[in-house]
C-alpha cells in the first residue's frame, strides 16, 4: 500500500457541490472491446443510470457487486468512454493507494437515492 499526502484544503461550499447518493447496482455487464470497463446499471430510486467503471482487471469477478448498494457521485457531466457515456462515478476505496478497490457502501440497507452528507 502506498500512503498519499492529504490533498489541499477546500472550502466547505465546494464539498456541498458534490451530490453523493446510495444506489443499488442492478446489472454488471461487459463493455465489449475494453480490457478494463464494465457497465453498471444503477437504481437511484426514481431513475436509473449507466455508469462505466474500470474494474475488469481489479476483480476476478466484477459481477459479484450486483445487488449491492454503494455510493455514487451523480452530478458529474457525462463522460464518453469506448463510444458510450458514463452518467456518474462509483466511490471506491483503495485504488489510489495501490490496493484492490472495495466499494464504499452503507453499513445497512437504505432507500435508493438517499443522499450522503
Amino acid at each position: 500500500m502506498k500512503n498519499l499526502p492529504v490533498k489541499p484544503t477546500i472550502k466547505f461550499s465546494d464539498l456541498e457541490k458534490i451530490d453523493i447518493r446510495v444506489e443499488t447496482i442492478e446489472k454488471v455487464e461487459d463493455v465489449e472491446k475494453s480490457d478494463k470497463l464494465v457497465r453498471l446499471t444503477v437504481n437511484f430510486g426514481d431513475f436509473t443510470r449507466k455508469i462505466l467503471v474500470g474494474m475488469k482487471k481489479e476483480r476476478e469477478n466484477p459481477k459479484e457487486i450486483k445487488g449491492k448498494q454503494a455510493l455514487f457521485v451523480v452530478n458529474l457531466e457525462p463522460r464518453k468512454m469506448m463510444d458510450e457515456y458514463s452518467e456518474g462515478m462509483i466511490f471506491d476505496i483503495g485504488y489510489a493507494n495501490d490496493l484492490i478497490p472495495v466499494l464504499a457502501m452503507p453499513e445497512k440497507p437504505v432507500p435508493n437515492g438517499i443522499c450522503a452528507g
